[in-house]
């Protein structure tokens, strides 16, 4: 009866946006009642109306495509630097930076000619033979890094689950855990893909409900708590723990001071693998080259991917010493792309244009002006302000007047792009390229846009 109530054009354009199918309807409908979704519905809504050239594209997807994502409304056609523009011409700031994937920023000159001229030259041998790339990048990045070996992925779902297969192994063949019992210990609210793997991982309902069976051997311990973890690691049965130094899809969440330093003391204690996911807080995005830097520790292994592949390339790896690498033998694991001389050549690149161009320090100074600025949200809209470097997240407060999609909708308008995480948090990771100019006049827009609806 609610439903019916609600305007025809605004609930066909709902549904096309995936956020919202009839089963759905129908589950909320029987929890929250008619009156709430008839809110969530109507409310969403808000924002500029699409122009039918954006719209026709939304509806394309919605009849071609899969519904298993919720775009925030807008169509982008090009990108340079922090900007993006979309099919009808409008220029946006990027604050989400494809979840950390171009924090140099879109388009950077350096990567493309590099992906270019390797594109021109080998793309793909697989790993049945070698290729003159591979080693070159292997040798820089362990040595950058401080690790004996690499082993190279091309997704950061493929590294993480690359680095559980290590730690089992390990666990068996070195720590002489019973066949088929080996534990990698995970906290809750970690996020590293939508695999079955990380769904059995996960304690978000949203990643794991109807996609059972579930993987054994993933315990669930609370984040930022080393007296659970102690607990869990006097299991002999345990041969890792694999956490975030910051945890990103979560909305940007940071531990204490020292939870990092006690991760390693209490891994070296019970001697277990202390694997750190830095797929999202890695490469700078914090200011710093991994965000375990902020504690001057070193896990036993270190997933790397998005930025890697700086935003032209999918390249992701798992950096490790000898004792865990070489636990795997040849015919044990393997990626068709993996290694290839065109992702290992832009990796190496995208690394440089990091290192080189002074990116971690802009994280670091445009963070605190960022930071700075969000901190001065009026506390009737924001909750909560969290970040590190320029890796930033805003709890908005769930209100009937509004709630973190209408502040990204209207930022949107505004023009700058960010979306909500967990319903409630909004992530502002800009490129790191950006500078004092832009992040002034990006920092106007978000004040602006806050206080708009006090």
């Amino acid at each position: 009866g609610e439903l019916k109530k609600l305007p025809a054009k605004q609930w066909y354009q709902r549904r096309v946006r995936g956020n919202i199918t009839y089963p759905t309807v129908f589950s909320m409908l029987r929890k929250v009642g008619a009156s709430t979704l008839k809110t969530v519905c109507t409310r969403s809504l808000a924002g500029a109306a699409p122009s039918p050239a954006q719209q026709a594209l939304f509806d394309r997807e919605a009849k071609y495509g899969a519904h298993n994502y919720g775009p925030l409304p807008v169509a982008l056609a090009r990108a340079q630097g922090v900007n993006v523009w979309d099919v009808d011409g409008k220029k946006y700031y990027d604050f989400l930076s494809a979840y950390s994937a171009v924090n140099q920023g879109h388009v950077h000159p350096r990567i493309v000619q590099t992906l270019t001229e390797q594109a021109h030259t080998l793309t793909l041998t697989s790993r049945a033979f070698y290729n003159n790339v591979l080693g070159e990048y292997e040798e820089y990045m362990t040595k950058l890094f401080g690790f004996d070996k690499l082993l190279p992925m091309n997704t950061g779902i493929e590294a993480c689950e690359t680095a559980v297969k290590l730690a089992r192994k390990w666990g068996y063949m070195v720590k002489g855990i019973p066949e088929n019992q080996a534990k990698v210990i995970f906290p809750t609210e970690n996020f590293w893909g939508r695999s079955i793997a990380a769904c059995s991982s996960s304690s978000d309902p949203t990643c794991y409900t109807n996609f059972g069976p579930f993987t054994p051997g993933f315990p669930l311990i609370p984040y930022n708590d080393l007296a659970a973890l102690e607990e869990q690691l006097q299991d002999p049965t345990v041969c890792a723990y694999m956490a975030e130094p910051i945890q990103g899809e979560a909305g940007v969440v940071i531990p204490d001071e020292g939870y990092l330093r006690g991760i390693r003391a209490l891994c070296d204690k019970y001697n277990v693998l202390w694997i750190a996911d830095e797929v999202q807080s890695g490469l700078g995005r914090t200011g710093k080259r991994i965000a375990c830097d902020w504690e001057n520790v070193k896990p036993d292994m270190l997933t790397l991917g998005k930025a890697l592949g700086g935003g032209v390339f999918p390249v992701s790896a798992v950096l490790t010493s000898d004792e865990v690498m070489l636990c795997i033998q040849p015919g044990e694991h393997g990626s068709t792309f993996g290694g290839n001389p065109l992702g290992c050549k832009v990796a190496m690149t995208a690394i440089d244009v990091l290192e080189s161009e002074g990116l971690y320090d802009n994280a670091l100074k445009m963070g605190d002006v960022l930071m700075g600025e969000l901190k001065k949200l009026p506390a009737d809209v924001v909750e909560v302000v969290r970040g590190r470097g320029l890796f930033c997240g805003v709890v908005i407060r769930e209100t009937e007047a509004f709630n973190a999609w209408e502040v990204c909708m209207r930022l949107r308008d505004a023009g700058l792009l960010a979306k909500p995480t967990h319903g409630h948090i909004v992530r502002f990771t800009p490129p790191l390229v950006i500078n004092e100019t832009e992040m002034e006049e990006c920092t106007e827009i978000i004040c602006n846009t806050i206080s708009s609806f006090l």
